[in-house]
C-alpha cells in the first residue's frame, strides 16, 4: 500500500518543490503547518475587507458631492478623487496579485496557501459594479483564510453572509413577498431573489444531485430575506425586508412566525453543513482537486465519514485525505491550474519576492496576469459561481499549452539576474524521480534560459 511521500505531498499539497525550503517529513507535519503562525499574510498583506470597505464609503462621499454640486470645482475635484480611487483600487488588485504570488514562493506552510485558493474557488464571489469589481482578495483575506482550519459550518457562515457574496449572487434585491418593505412598497418591489439560495445547495453544501428541491430553494430563498449589505456599512440584516413566517428547508422548520433573524439564517446553514450529502460533495471536491479527477471512491468515502464524525471539522477531513493510501497511489495526477503553474514554478526557482511585489502594474500584467489569462485563468474574473473547472482537459488546451511554454522560457530570466543550471535545476524542480527525457533536454539546451523554460514546460512539472 502507498504510503505518504514528502516529495508528493510538498507537490500535490502544497506549492511545489523548494531549493530552500524542506518539503513536510510525514502526515502530522503537513498538517500542522496550519497550526503554524501566518507569517506571510503579514510579510506580504492584503487589505482585510473592513479596510476596502472605507474605498468604497470614500467612493460614495465623492459622489454625492460631485451630484450635488455640479459644476463646482469641488464637483470636479470629485470627479478627479474617483478616478483616482478607482485607479488605486485596480493597481491594488494586481499587488494583491503578486503579495499572493510572493507568499507561496517563501512560505513554509504551503498547505494553507492552496487551501485558500481551493475555499476560495469553492466560494467564489466578486464584485459586478464599481470599487466592488476589486474586493475578491479582501474578502478571501477576511472571511475565508481564517477559517480553514476550523469547522465547515463556520467557514459557511462566514462566506455566505458576507458583504462581497450577498453582492455576488444578487442578494441585495430580494424581499419578502409578504415583507413590510414589500406591502409599503408593492409596485416597486425586487420580488425574491433566488440566487443566494440556490448556490448554497447547489454548489456551497448538497452539490447538483443535492437531496433538496425547487420547493427548498423558494423556502430558503425566503429565509434569507433581511440578508443584505451596503458599500458604506457592509453586512446588514433588514427586518423589513424578511419574509414573516416559518420556513421549512430539508423538513426543518425556521424561525418563530414573526419574521427572519439573522440567528435563523446561521441555524439553516450550520444544519446544511452537516447534512450527510454535504460531507459527500466536499469530500468527492477535495479528492478531486488535491488528487485525481477520477479519484478512488474509498478516499471519498474516508474523507466523507471524517466529515460526519467530526461535526464538520475541516482539519479531520484533510487528515483523512492525507493518510488514505489512494492519495498517493493515484496514476493520473492533475495537470496545475495557471496559479498553481507560475507559483510553483517561482518556488522551484526560489525568486526573490522582493522582485515580484516591486513590479509595477504593467509588469504585473505581462509578467503574470496576461500570461494567466491566456493559460485560461482570468484573474478574479469568474464565468460563474461555480469557479474554475476542475477537469485536466480545461487546462490543457492547444493555446493554453503554448502560454505556458512561452511564460516558461521568456518570464524567469526576467525576473532572475541569473538562471540555474539547468542540469541541477531539474532535481530541484521535480525532485529525485525525474524522467530521463527530462534530465536529457535539460542537459542539452543551449541556454539556461531554454532549459529551464523546458523543464518547466515538461508534462512531469504540469502535473501535481
Amino acid at each position: 500500500m502507498a504510503a505518504f511521500d514528502p516529495i508528493l505531498a510538498d507537490i500535490r499539497f502544497g506549492c511545489g518543490l523548494s531549493p530552500r525550503i524542506a518539503p513536510p517529513g510525514e502526515a502530522k507535519a503537513l498538517l500542522a503547518q496550519l497550526d503554524a503562525p501566518d507569517k506571510v499574510a503579514k510579510q506580504f498583506p492584503v487589505e482585510d475587507f473592513d479596510t476596502f470597505l472605507t474605498r468604497l464609503q470614500a467612493r460614495l462621499d465623492f459622489r454625492a458631492i460631485r451630484s450635488k454640486e455640479k459644476g463646482s470645482p469641488a464637483a470636479e475635484n470629485a470627479i478627479k478623487q474617483l478616478k483616482r480611487l478607482n485607479k488605486q483600487a485596480r493597481t491594488a488588485q494586481m499587488l494583491w496579485l503578486r503579495q499572493q504570488l510572493a507568499r507561496r514562493v517563501v512560505t513554509p506552510a504551503p498547505f494553507r496557501e492552496r487551501l485558500t485558493t481551493f475555499w476560495a474557488d469553492h466560494f467564489t464571489a466578486t464584485g459586478k459594479t464599481g470599487l466592488l469589481r476589486f474586493g475578491s482578495s479582501p474578502y478571501v483575506e477576511s472571511a475565508l483564510r481564517p477559517h480553514l482550519g476550523g469547522r465547515f459550518e463556520d467557514l459557511l457562515i462566514a462566506a455566505v453572509t458576507h458583504p462581497l457574496m450577498v453582492h455576488y449572487l444578487d442578494q441585495t434585491r430580494s424581499i419578502g413577498p409578504s415583507s413590510p418593505a414589500a406591502q409599503a412598497k408593492k409596485a416597486k418591489s425586487g420580488g425574491l431573489n433566488e440566487n443566494l439560495a440556490r448556490e448554497v445547495l447547489e454548489l456551497h453544501t448538497l452539490g447538483a444531485d443535492g437531496p433538496y428541491t425547487q420547493d427548498d430553494v423558494r423556502e430558503l430563498a425566503e429565509l434569507l430575506t433581511g440578508l443584505t449589505m451596503t458599500e458604506r456599512q457592509g453586512q446588514q440584516f433588514r427586518k423589513a425586508l424578511a419574509e414573516p413566517g416559518r420556513e421549512t428547508v430539508l423538513g426543518v422548520s425556521y424561525g418563530d412566525g414573526k419574521g427572519a433573524r439573522l440567528r435563523d439564517v446561521h441555524a439553516v446553514l450550520r444544519d446544511l453543513a452537516r447534512h450527510p450529502a454535504t460531507a459527500r460533495h466536499l469530500a468527492r471536491k477535495l479528492a478531486v482537486h488535491f488528487v485525481s479527477d477520477t479519484p478512488d471512491p474509498a478516499l471519498v468515502t474516508a474523507v466523507e465519514r471524517a466529515f460526519l464524525d467530526s461535526g464538520t471539522d475541516l482539519r479531520a477531513g484533510y487528515a483523512a485525505l492525507i493518510s488514505h493510501p489512494a492519495t498517493w497511489a493515484a496514476a493520473s495526477p492533475n495537470v496545475k491550474p495557471p496559479l498553481d503553474f507560475i507559483s510553483s514554478a517561482l518556488r522551484a526557482l526560489a525568486v526573490d519576492p522582493a522582485r515580484l511585489v516591486k513590479l509595477d502594474e504593467k509588469q504585473g500584467r505581462q509578467l503574470v496576469h496576461s500570461p494567466m489569462a491566456l493559460m485560461g485563468h482570468v484573474w478574479e474574473e469568474p464565468d460563474g459561481p461555480d469557479g474554475l473547472p476542475e477537469a485536466d482537459s480545461a487546462w490543457i488546451s492547444p493555446q493554453g499549452l503554448s502560454a505556458r511554454l512561452q511564460w516558461a522560457v521568456a518570464v524567469p530570466q526576467q525576473l532572475m539576474a541569473d538562471l540555474p543550471d539547468p542540469r541541477a535545476f531539474v532535481e530541484v524542480a521535480l525532485g529525485p524521480r525525474v524522467p530521463p527525457a527530462v534530465t536529457f533536454a535539460a542537459r542539452a539546451a543551449e541556454t539556461r534560459a531554454d532549459g529551464v523554460g523546458l523543464v518547466l514546460a515538461s508534462p512531469a512539472f504540469q502535473r501535481m
